[in-house]
């Protein structure tokens, strides 16, 4: 059996293969956890963001009603004079 002379050559093509192939699958896995990391963070910037609305506006609508029940409650036809009478000690 003859030897290839340029059989070093033939494995140095080899491992530099399996060396890029192991390098881009790491990238490859690194960008897939960065996506998901910034998919979490984005959502809960935004579960953030909505939650605050939500309460902004349930603080609003809870004014808009309490103001209403002191109007509706300070309505000059309710306000009937007290007969008041001092008190002997």
């Amino acid at each position: 059996m003859l030897l290839n002379p340029f059989y070093p050559f033939t494995f140095l093509k080899i491992s530099s293969l399996k060396a890029t192939i192991v390098f881009l699958s790491i990238l490859l896995i690194k960008s897939n956890l960065l996506r998901l990391k910034g998919g979490l963070i984005g959502g809960l910037f935004a579960l953030v963001l909505i939650s605050g609305i939500l309460a902004t506006s349930t603080l609003a609508v809870g004014s808009l009603v309490y103001a209403y029940k002191l109007k509706k409650k300070s309505n000059p036809d309710d306000n009937q004079m007290q007969d008041l009478e001092a008190v002997n000690v």
